[in-house]
C-alpha cells in the first residue's frame, strides 16, 4: 500500500489567522492511529493545532518545509538511527522544536538524544494531559521530561556518565554560586539548601536568580541539563558541597527530589 501523503488538518483555518494564537503541530508517526489518538486529544484544547502529519522520514521532512509550525512530533523508530534523525532534523528545520516519542522508556536514548538537541521526550505511555503540559512547556521555549527522565539526567550528571558535544562554556561561578548549584543538582529545595549552605531561602533565590541569568536558563531543570552537557560544576565544588553537609546523620546525601525540578516556573 502507498504511503499516505503529507496532509494537513481542516480546522486550521486560512493560513496566517492562528498564527501566535495556537501551538501548531505536526505529528510524525508511522501508525495511523497513534497519529487519529493524538488529533482527537489536541482537537479538546483550545490552544493547540495539529497543521500536518506524515508516516515516513522524508514525509516528515517535507512536512517541516512546507506548513508553518511550532513542534513536532516526531516518532524514533522513522528514522534508522533516531539520535541521527534528531540531528538531521533539527540542522534541516532550525525553528522548530522537536518532541521526540519512543517506544518505551529508555535511559541511554533519553540522554544522548538530549545532547542531540530534543525539547522534550515522551514515551508512547505518556498521559494525554502530560503529552498537553509538555508541548506547552516546549512552546515556551523549556525542556520537558517526565519524573523518570529527570532522575536519568540528575544520575548522569552526578556520575559524569554523559560526555559533553561541546566545548565548555566560559562561565565563571563564585564559589557559593557553585555550591547552590550542586545543592540544586541533588534534587534539594531552597529551604534544605539554605540549611546546607547556612543562610536563608530568599538569599538562595537571590543567589539562584543570578546563576539563571550567568547561564543563560530559566528554571531548575534546563539549569540540570546545562551543567549535564557542559560539566559546570568541577570536582572542587562537589567536594565542597559535600563538605557543607551537617556532621550529624550518616552523611550521605539527600535523594534528588524530580517534583522540585519538574516546574517550569522561575523563581519569585
Amino acid at each position: 500500500m502507498a504511503s499516505i501523503p503529507v496532509s494537513v488538518e481542516d480546522n486550521v483555518g486560512l493560513p496566517h489567522e492562528s498564527d501566535g494564537q495556537f501551538i501548531r503541530v505536526i505529528v510524525a508517526d508511522t501508525q495511523a492511529i497513534f497519529r487519529a489518538g493524538l488529533r482527537k486529544i489536541f482537537a479538546l484544547e483550545d490552544d493547540i493545532r495539529v497543521v500536518g502529519q506524515s508516516e515516513t522520514l522524508a514525509q516528515t521532512l517535507s512536512a517541516a518545509k512546507k506548513f508553518t509550525a511550532d513542534i513536532l512530533i516526531f516518532e524514533a523508530a522513522l528514522a534508522p538511527s533516531p539520535v541521527d534523525g534528531v540531528s538531521d532534523l533539527i540542522r534541516q528545520t532550525p525553528n522548530l522544536r522537536l518532541v521526540v516519542v519512543t517506544q518505551e522508556p529508555d535511559e541511554e536514548l533519553t540522554l544522548e538524544l538530549l545532547r542531540r538537541g530534543a525539547h522534550g521526550i515522551v514515551s508512547r505511555e505518556v498521559e494525554p494531559e502530560l503529552l498537553v503540559d509538555c508541548l506547552r512547556k516546549v512552546s515556551e521555549g523549556h525542556p520537558w521530561l517526565d519524573s523518570r527522565g529527570i532522575q536519568w539526567v540528575l544520575e548522569a550528571f552526578r556520575t559524569q556518565g554523559v560526555r559533553p558535544v561541546s566545548t565548555r562554556p566560559k562561565v565563571q561561578l563564585t564559589p557559593k554560586e557553585s555550591l547552590i548549584v550542586s545543592c540544586v543538582t541533588q534534587g534539594m529545595k531552597n529551604k534544605e539548601i539554605a540549611l546546607r549552605v547556612g543562610t536563608t531561602e530568599q538569599v538562595v533565590k537571590n543567589y539562584l536568580r543570578k546563576v539563571y541569568d550567568k547561564l543563560g536558563v530559566a528554571d531548575r531543570l534546563e539549569l540540570a541539563l546545562f551543567c549535564l552537557h557542559n560539566r559546570i560544576l568541577d570536582g572542587n565544588t562537589k567536594a565542597a558541597a559535600a563538605s557543607a553537609a551537617p556532621a550529624s546523620g550518616n552523611g550521605s546525601a539527600p535523594e534528588p527530589s524530580p517534583a522540585s525540578l519538574e516546574t517550569s516556573t522561575k523563581l519569585s
